[in-house]
């Protein structure tokens, strides 16, 4: 069986059209913030309902069905992983590959990754969203295999990362691997959204900075944010968390 794990349900509209091989998984998650609690993931499942003021019930049908479907897998399985190269995505890589990396079957799996997207382009971190079908085919065809190293890689980062130790995390951000091409520059930006002085985190500080210069209209932060640390990967309701915090300290 073969599964194209996309995250979010922007590229999955587009997706279908690309015509490429194997079932579509959607995962409907941001755990770039909030509470990631829980010793099974269960009670995680109840803690991320909790945090985003959902049912359990409306949560399991909109988001863990989907993750069920990889937990599912049948043997000899094969996963291509359609994330960006930002925090906000490879966080929920990391926890993708952590599921995978308890299934007791055999397996292949994939990064996908915006191979099309120029590195100068404003569209590097993200750029599956403007991507039309033939650069999604693109991206497909350069596709990374990932090893049973680079599985467990992805495991511990996401265990790290789960438990809030900034110093694990950073340590193994500095091991090389084609399959995270791009992991200490993101691990560096999380790590500056919670600097050890006490002092405001890196977007906050971006945010200052716009709202004091350039508009304090939200759109146009929001705009301008984008342009500077697309790197996050933020969404409106990450940056309108922090924006609301910085406003209400000016």
């Amino acid at each position: 069986m073969v599964y194209n794990i996309l995250n979010g349900d922007a590229l999955a509209y587009s997706f279908p059209d690309a015509k490429i091989e194997g079932e579509m998984i959607v995962v409907r998650e941001g755990l770039i913030d909030g509470d990631l609690s829980g010793n099974t993931l269960d009670g995680f499942w109840r803690s991320r309902a909790k945090y985003q003021g959902v049912s359990a019930d409306d949560y399991h049908s909109k988001v863990v069905t989907e993750f069920e479907k990889i937990l599912h897998a049948p043997d000899d399985s094969t996963f291509n992983l359609w994330f960006e190269y930002d925090l906000f995505c490879q966080v929920n890589m990391w926890f993708v590959i952590s599921l995978i990396d308890s299934l007791p079957i055999k397996k292949e799996v994939f990064a996908v990754y915006t191979a099309h997207a120029d590195k100068t382009s404003k569209h590097f971190w993200n750029g599956f969203g403007p991507a039309n079908t033939d650069e999604l085919r693109i991206c497909y065809a350069n596709k990374v295999a990932l090893s049973e190293a680079d599985i467990h890689f992805g495991k511990d980062l996401w265990e790290a990362y789960k438990n809030g130790d900034l110093k694990r995390l950073i340590v193994l951000s500095q091991r090389p691997s084609p399959a995270f091409p791009y992991v200490a520059e993101v691990v560096k930006a999380h790590a500056d959204r919670f600097p050890e002085d006490g002092t405001k985190g890196r977007p906050e500080k971006v945010i200052e900075d716009i709202t004091k210069h350039i508009s304090t209209d939200f759109k146009e932060v929001f705009k301008e944010f984008w342009k500077r640390e697309s790197i996050y990967g933020f969404g409106d309701t990450q940056l309108k968390l922090l924006y609301d915090k910085v406003m209400e300290a000016r």
